[in-house]
């Protein structure tokens, strides 16, 4: 009995002290409350095994920092350590930035120049700590250690083992170019995996029996799988290494659109692809994008060529030439060849047509850029009408397409009747008119110098009255000329010419027009001149140029440049200037104001904001080239301004509809594009006054990202910058949801 006694309490202590290195343990890998992660400081939440890491991070190629989970295992080299999931996408990052369990219990990722740009929103939610598990899933608890909100819900590019992607849940590919992209892994309603171009196309599905209720399922030995609430399979695939001894492996949606399955490869130390969705990379929907044909190489890679015309942009471009041709056009003939149109993504059917039939049709219809004929005894007829076209071509496809290009070169000119005597008679006939007129333009150009020589001696004389009567002659360090008020009376003829609210235009001396502003206002004489020179030293081909400044007793004028036809407002408002603000024209003006504002906000030496964007002050120069003025303002109110960078954004959303369709009432103006937009008729918001027509791949990028700029909520609107990618195409951007609060509280919606 006392052998046994000794016995017990031997595996008593045992277990005492498994039970506290096991405590131990739990303990070191929990995060309490208000744990902090910067930038700066480099330092990292790290699984109790090592394998994943989270924290700030970012590519030898890319310098802007992310915030998120990678793998961390001693196993990978540096290169070869991926990540597995970013914090509110690819967010920009300020070198200031960091992320914090706050004591409010809500995981928040904090922008040095926007504030608080994510969050986990769990503040209601009881959170008294944070983990970082072994399977690579970052979660938040509450007392009673049950998981309240963790990463594995809302996944970015990848799958690991163990994780679930439910019915609605969207894998997003990352994207070199953009913080998104076009390409998506969902799960519809009947439980089927689709990979998806946008919303629009299709191009693989997982082919499961159609069920309710059903989640993927990545399983440690690489398969596969879609499960019932049973978690029975009803579906799998399986790598070509499944049921290998392999110590990691993970699913992901690449850049290129297709799904694929990674294995570890210890020996080489690599990672290798052991299952792709799509065998042929050129099915993927717009392998290519906009740079051409995708045409599968003898080495196995896609390679994309443009049989059509490249455009003359710095991001080159494989675009259908525009149409009419003055020298008509013809249908060039592509075999083994099928193409689709991106923008929009739909083609026109025609049935039981002929080969021919289906050219002619083509050929005839003014709208149709190019064709595809199926020939696989459908007898059907693809026809595009944009642009944007892509496609694959492949040896063994059936389907032949057509091209609608000009027909080049022009033979002759039937307008263009010239004659022309030879060389030789020429060089021997005595032209007699010809002297007269010699000697008389040498008369009247000795007269013009005459005259010239004597207004520059008039004129000379009167400057040097004028020359001390007027400051500007003597501009500060900036380049800014100081006016007195006096001097300001008398530039604008005691403001006799009104120009815009508070806005006068004056002439200088040397006969420059210039536009000038009363603040109006009482402002400390330091504080003035401090912020103005702040103004004053920002340059941008888009911001009008601030010239100069008065600052005497009580008198604040501002002195810019002159924009010779006026604000947008006005052009907008008028029936016949109107005219004037083609499709193209209010397209470039919405960039160049994007441009602008953008600048403002990064490349400034200090974040600068506009605060009060609107048509009314954008101007238009002597070529209709758009220029935004009053920026900065609230710098010279107030020190601390009010205004701020989704203000900014906000107006621009609001400008933008105004440019589209021409309508002044922003409000119900906002609501009634929505509507028209969600139900297919964007042509409705455009305004009817323009001639010429209109771009419908602007339209769509235009209506997208103004919707994303008019969001309720300040953190998913988007950055100028990205505003600015989206308008020239460099980056794409998902369907916004409604702007107006129509989801109920934000609280209740799930992460975009």
């Amino acid at each position: 009995m006392p052998e046994q006694d000794r016995h017990l309490l031997k595996l008593c202590f045992l277990l005492c002290i498994f039970a506290g290195f096991l405590l131990h343990s739990l303990g070191a890998s929990e995060i309490p409350l208000d744990s902090k992660l910067s930038i700066v400081d480099k330092d990292m939440w790290v699984s109790p095994n090592g394998d994943f890491a989270f924290g700030f991070f970012n590519s030898p190629d890319e310098p802007n920092y992310s915030v998120g989970i990678r793998s961390n295992s001693k196993s990978f080299p540096f290169d070869k350590q991926i990540v597995v999931w970013i914090a509110g996408a690819d967010l920009i990052l300020g070198n200031n930035s960091y992320v914090q369990l706050t004591q409010d219990g809500e995981l928040i990722l904090f922008d040095s120049l926007k504030g608080v740009i994510w969050s986990s929103k769990t503040r209601q939610l009881s959170v008294v700590s944070a983990a970082l598990y072994d399977n690579g899933n970052l979660v938040l608890l509450n007392k009673e250690k049950h998981i309240v909100w963790q990463s594995f819900d809302t996944p970015s590019d990848t799958l690991l083992p163990g994780q679930n992607f439910s019915t609605f849940k969207t894998l997003r590919a990352a994207s070199k170019n953009s913080v998104s992209s076009y390409y998506t892994l969902f799960m519809d309603a009947s439980g089927q995996l689709q990979l998806r171009w946008e919303s629009h196309v299709i191009y693989w599905t997982s082919g499961s029996p159609s069920s309710s209720n059903l989640s993927a399922f990545l399983t440690s030995d690489g398969a596969l799988q879609l499960r019932d609430q049973n978690l029975k399979p009803v579906w799998s695939l399986f790598g070509e290494d499944h049921n290998d001894s392999v110590s990691y492996r993970f699913l992901r949606l690449d850049v290129d659109g297709n799904l694929r399955l990674y294995s570890w490869v210890e020996p080489s130390k690599s990672w290798r692809s052991v299952w792709q969705a799509v065998e042929n990379q050129c099915n993927v929907f717009a392998t290519c994008g906009q740079h051409g044909i995708c045409v599968f190489t003898e080495s196995g890679s896609p390679d994309c060529e443009c049989p059509f015309k490249h455009t003359n942009e710095s991001i080159s471009r494989c675009l259908i030439p525009n149409h009419p041709c003055d020298s008509g056009s013809d249908m060039h003939k592509y075999m083994h060849t099928f193409l689709y149109g991106m923008y929009p993504p739909t083609d026109d059917l025609v049935a039981e047509v002929s080969l021919q039939e289906c050219k002619s049709l083509c050929l005839n219809d003014p709208s149709c850029t190019a064709a595809t004929f199926s020939n696989d005894g459908t007898a059907r007829c693809l026809m595009k009408r944009t642009q944007y076209v892509t496609g694959y071509s492949d040896p063994s496809l059936s389907s032949v397409s057509f091209v609608k290009m000009c027909a080049y070169p022009l033979a002759v000119n039937p307008n263009l009747v010239t004659t022309s005597p030879s060389p030789l008679e020429q060089s021997h006939k005595f032209c007699f008119p010809c002297v007269i007129g010699v000697a008389s333009g040498m008369f009247v150009v000795f007269v013009l110098v005459q005259l010239a020589l004597g207004f520059w001696f008039f004129r000379r004389r009167n400057l040097g009255r004028k020359k001390a009567a007027f400051a500007y002659t003597s501009p500060n360090s900036n380049g800014l000329i100081v006016l007195s008020f006096s001097e300001i009376e008398e530039l604008t003829e005691s403001f006799k010419h009104q120009i815009g609210p508070k806005m006068f235009k004056g002439v200088l001396p040397n006969k420059k027009p210039v536009a000038i502003k009363d603040l109006n206002i009482t402002i400390e004489e330091r504080k003035y001149r401090s912020a103005v020179s702040k103004i004053g030293s920002i340059h941008h081909k888009n911001l009008v140029k601030l010239q100069g400044y008065c600052c005497e007793l009580d008198h604040r004028f501002l002195v810019y440049e002159y924009a010779k036809n006026g604000s947008v407002e006005k052009y907008i408002e008028d029936l016949k200037l109107c005219k004037k603000l083609t499709w193209g024209k209010r397209f470039d003006i919405c960039l160049s104001v994007a441009r602008a504002i953008c600048y403002l906000h990064t490349s400034c030496r200090e974040f600068m904001s506009h605060g009060n964007l609107k048509c009314e002050n954008v101007v238009l120069d002597e070529n209709l080239e758009a220029k935004v003025t009053e920026f900065g303002l609230g710098k010279v109110v107030s020190e601390a301004s009010c205004s701020s960078a989704e203000r900014d954004v906000e107006d621009f959303g609001k400008m933008v509809l105004v440019l589209v369709s021409g309508c002044r009432g922003v409000g119900d103006l906002c609501e009634w594009a929505y509507k028209e937009w969600m139900e297919g008729r964007p042509e409705n918001i455009v305004d009817k006054r323009i001639t010429g027509g209109f771009n419908l791949q602007e339209l769509e990028r235009s209506l997208r990202i103004a919707f994303w700029c008019l969001q309720i909520d300040e953190r998913r609107r988007p950055s100028m910058r990205e505003v600015v990618k989206v308008l020239e195409g460099t980056l794409s951007v998902d369907p916004p949801p409604p702007p107006f609060g129509c989801n109920g509280p934000l609280e209740e919606e799930e992460e975009p």
